[in-house]
């Protein structure tokens, strides 16, 4: 790397992630004004250049949550920041089902935090409601409090939406109660997401939901009963639904490489990597004690589950990068669509302009790693052109 004070202007020299090519990339005022293919360069000792990656769902991350109060501003900066260690330079803080207050508390929170930092709130590409208009039925409900699910309420959701000032960018819903349609329509109306999941909805509610504009399947394959009809079921239409983009968790924990196999075959370029990060990802492992699971053990493999169940996960702890050397290594896809699966797509999805990716006058959301047989780390994060993140 070079960086020259006087004009201001970052130079990195590496190998761009999807051509494979040596280049040289400058950065001037946040944004990428020249990028250039380099033969000159030896490969010996250059690390990978890629566009930051784009996360629709974190619960939380290094022990601090959006779904605990009081969340503070000092909460939300922090797990910004964290998250660019991760090579994470947007993503979607993601409150789930819990008491309306609660909801509306974290919402107002989460706001105000990103209206008091310029990197917070350019990191922040939403916030992401999932729930509590989900299925109340045990198995698709996964997690969430029975307590508070509830029909999906236009008005309540407002309300919500008020106290977020606008930022509630994606919904999951299950389409199975009556009220679904007519809220999807109202969300569509007013530009919000509306994604499938934690359902147990019939294929033509699914067919219904998506005719009105429902986009997007909320961790494909999990939030699910434990046993399904042979078909139809609800994982197959939302799999045979062109219109829905799919996200799934690629730890290696949620999902088998059969399923992923599939849904990558059946979604093509809609498949995107979300984490579902619960607030003890990038932790040590060993056992603790949630405010959802009770009694959990996270094991060095990287597993998270509960205590007395080693076969029921209690969430997930992975990152996308651990996502993106999952589909790798097992040989599932490149390194370049994986990286596009978890930047250039979801950006695409949420219309962030990261969506350029490397390309003259895209933001400068860089990330440059170091790749082995392991698959790739992150070694610096550079946030609208500013060195925001540099491994020791």
């Amino acid at each position: 790397m070079k960086i020259n004070d006087t004009d201001k202007t970052l130079t990195l020299e590496g190998i761009h992630y999807q051509t494979k090519e040596t280049i040289t990339l400058q950065v001037q005022n946040g944004t990428i004004s020249d990028i250039q293919t380099n033969k000159n360069l030896s490969r010996d000792n250059l690390s990978i250049i890629g566009p930051g990656l784009v996360d629709l769902q974190i619960n939380g991350y290094g022990g601090l949550d959006f779904n605990t109060l009081p969340i503070d501003g000092e909460l939300v900066h922090t797990v910004t920041r964290a998250l660019w260690r991760e090579g994470v330079t947007s993503y979607c803080p993601t409150v789930i089902t819990n008491s309306n207050e609660m909801i509306e508390e974290a919402m107002r929170s989460i706001a105000r935090a990103s209206s008091e930092d310029m990197y917070t709130k350019s990191s922040i590409a939403g916030i992401h409601l999932e729930g509590p208009f989900i299925s109340p039925e045990d198995g698709p409900r996964g997690a969430h409090n029975s307590a508070y699910v509830k029909a999906p309420d236009w008005s309540l959701f407002q309300r919500w939406q008020d106290a977020a000032q606008g930022l509630i960018k994606i919904v999951t819903i299950s389409p199975e109660w009556p009220s679904a349609l007519k809220f999807i329509e109202k969300c569509v109306d007013n530009g919000v997401i509306v994604s499938i999941g934690h359902t147990s909805a019939t294929e033509k509610q699914i067919q219904a939901a998506v005719r009105l504009g429902a986009r997007m399947s909320t961790h494909l394959g999990n939030g699910a009963h434990l046993m399904l009809p042979r078909h139809p079921n609800y994982i197959w239409e939302q799999l045979a639904e062109d219109d829905l983009w799919s996200c799934v968790i690629a730890d290696g924990f949620h999902l088998p490489d059969s399923m992923l196999k599939v849904v990558l075959r059946a979604k093509g370029p809609k498949v995107m990597l979300v984490s579902d990060a619960v607030y003890l990802s990038g932790m040590p492992s060993g056992k603790y004690n949630t405010h959802i699971g009770g009694n959990v053990i996270l094991t060095p493999e990287g597993k998270l589950h509960l205590a007395d169940n080693p076969q029921l996960l209690a969430g997930s702890v992975q990152m996308l990068t651990w996502g993106i050397n999952h589909l790798v290594k097992n040989k599932l896809v490149d390194l370049a669509e994986a990286w596009e699966m978890a930047s250039i797509r979801p950006a695409k999805f949420l219309g962030n302009p990261v969506v350029e990716g490397l390309e003259i006058g895209a933001p400068a959301d860089i990330v440059v790693c170091t790749s082995n047989e392991d698959g790739i780390e992150v070694k610096e994060t550079y946030k609208t052109g500013k060195s925001v993140y540099k491994k020791n």
